[in-house]
């Protein structure tokens, strides 16, 4: 029995295994885990994992180890995160540099569209605020180097200041006109430019509270359609706009994020290739500081994509409909889990299925990854680096350089896998975010069939070993299984795993010896 036997005899025991549990729980809770929404979420978890399952593949082949994964994915999570932090600026926002009370002039940079008659809002000041009128606008002179503009305005503030430390004393910005408000849909007499959904208005007044307004639609004739009303509002009030401004645009914040990690796999590749470092002690250490800087970089805050749901929340909230609608009912009520049967189509209680976008991109990822390890000369001599590194140098392979390219590829995928679990879940609290997910990641793979001592492995049973692992699981939820023995299944699965890998190496070792 050749190699290629011997991986395929392991991906047909690991398929039957699945086969074998998805019957057990269709046995035994077939209303829970036949349903559209527990069958997709299923399908996007194998998805997420299957990605850094794919990812340690690559290493493990090669006869190498990486246990930063779960850190690195909460490095990459909390880089997209804070690469896609957003700003609100009011509209036609200046510095406030200096203020005289008796002579009513504030002093504002230079570079304004303010004219006479405006009404400004002067804000992020404790002692002068509010709004007001400019009366005149002065010639623009120099004050401690800077350039400014004396604005004349009325009510006078209340008292003198100026600059100290090179800031601003605070902002000042436009306000416009509130022709009419009614319900939730705000008319303005000019609407203000390029405001989109999710931008903000803040209603201000002389006497009143400030009230902040989230953007539904900007609609046409200058009206504003609002998320929420407020009874309290009317044409009295002036608006604020405020323009959401992203630091980094989508693209540049993903390619920003892949840069970073592709470095770090370089990183651990040299420091494995060139300084003879074991790879246990280089991924343990980097399991340590990615983990510490994605703490530090947020302030050990929790982070988030709440601004980016109706893009990058779709990507991982959404879903392809297939048309197809199925619900698993009981027939008697009073009989046990096996008297059941499945609704189609339109019938009454049937729930449409769909195919999450997360399996998409990990289909792309298995096909990519499937081409590059069966169909290049790289994917072959990675597996010849792995069966044994010194016969592939002597041999001509640049043994360095495939190792390094195994941990670039773990650390991109790694990468991937981190921006899909930060967008799906939305929330990234940086101490806990990942735990872990370097166990789930080796358990598909050595399952899958990838041979901790190097040289074997094959995408398809690694993908075959993420659904196991999934399933598992699911079924330690259905079934009702103590949340406490989830740590013991997995690695009672992964000793299940290797101990299966090294009877399979022995029988195939028994059947060569007999040919021979």
């Amino acid at each position: 029995m050749g190699d290629r036997g011997t991986g395929l005899l392991k991906i047909a025991g690991i398929t039957t295994l699945l086969l074998l549990l998805w019957c057990i729980l269709v046995w035994e809770s077939p209303l829970s885990f036949l349903t559209p929404n527990n069958l997709e979420n299923l399908l996007r978890r194998t998805s997420l994992y299957g990605v850094l399952g794919i990812g340690v593949a690559f290493v493990i082949i090669s006869s190498g180890i990486d246990l930063s994964i779960g850190s690195l994915v909460c490095l990459a999570a909390c880089l997209l995160a804070l690469f896609l932090q957003v700003d609100y600026v009011p509209v036609g926002q200046v510095e406030v540099w200096q203020v005289r009370a008796d002579a009513s002039t504030i002093s504002v940079a230079a570079e304004h569209e303010f004219n006479q008659g405006d009404e400004l809002w002067y804000y992020k000041d404790r002692r002068n605020k509010g709004l007001v009128k400019v009366v005149n606008i002065g010639d623009t002179e120099l004050l401690d180097g800077k350039s400014v503009t004396v604005l004349t305005v009325e009510p006078p503030p209340k008292r003198d200041q100026d600059s100290r430390e090179e800031k601003p004393l605070g902002k000042i910005s436009s306000t416009f006109d509130v022709v009419n408000y009614e319900g939730k849909v705000a008319k303005l007499e000019n609407s203000a430019p390029g405001l989109k959904h999710n931008d903000k208005i803040l209603f201000v007044h002389g006497n009143e509270t400030p009230r902040e307004k989230t953007i539904d639609q900007n609609g046409e004739d200058n009206q504003i359609i609002l998320t929420d009303e407020d009874s309290g509002l009317n044409a009295d009030f002036r608006a604020v706009p405020i323009r959401k401004t992203p630091y980094m645009s989508i693209p540049l914040a993903l390619l920003s994020v892949f840069g970073i990690v592709l470095c770090l796999g370089v990183i651990h590749g040299l420091l494995i290739t060139r300084l003879k470092m074991q790879p246990f002690v280089v991924t343990l250490c980097g399991l340590l500081i990615y983990r510490g800087l994605s703490r530090w970089l947020t302030n050990d805050q929790t982070v988030g994509f709440i601004e980016y749901q109706e893009t990058l929340g779709k990507v991982a909230t959404g879903r392809w409909e297939t048309g197809i609608q199925f619900m698993p009912v009981k027939v008697d009520p009073t009989n046990d889990a096996s008297s059941w049967k499945l609704v189609w189509d339109s019938a009454e209680g049937a729930q449409m299925f769909g195919i999450p976008y997360s399996f998409f991109i990990f289909l792309a990822v298995i096909v990519s990854a499937i081409i590059f390890l069966n169909l290049t000369v790289w994917g072959r001599h990675l597996q010849a680096v792995g069966r044994n590194e010194e016969a592939a140098r002597y041999s001509g392979i640049s043994t360095h350089r495939i190792t390094t390219l195994a941990y670039v590829l773990c650390a991109v995928l790694t990468g991937l896998g981190g921006v899909m679990f930060a967008i799906d879940s939305n929330s990234i609290a940086p101490s806990s975010f990942g735990n872990f997910f370097e166990l789930y990641a080796i358990a598909a793979a050595v399952l899958g069939g990838c041979s901790l001592r190097g040289g074997e492995g094959s995408i398809l049973g690694v993908v075959v070993g993420t659904a196991l692992m999934q399933t598992l699981y699911n079924s330690i939820v259905l079934l009702k299984i103590p949340d406490e023995l989830e740590f013991t299944i997995i690695g009672a699965v992964i000793l299940f795993g290797v101990a299966g890998d090294e009877l399979t190496r022995m029988l195939a070792a028994k059947f060569r010896s007999k040919e021979a």
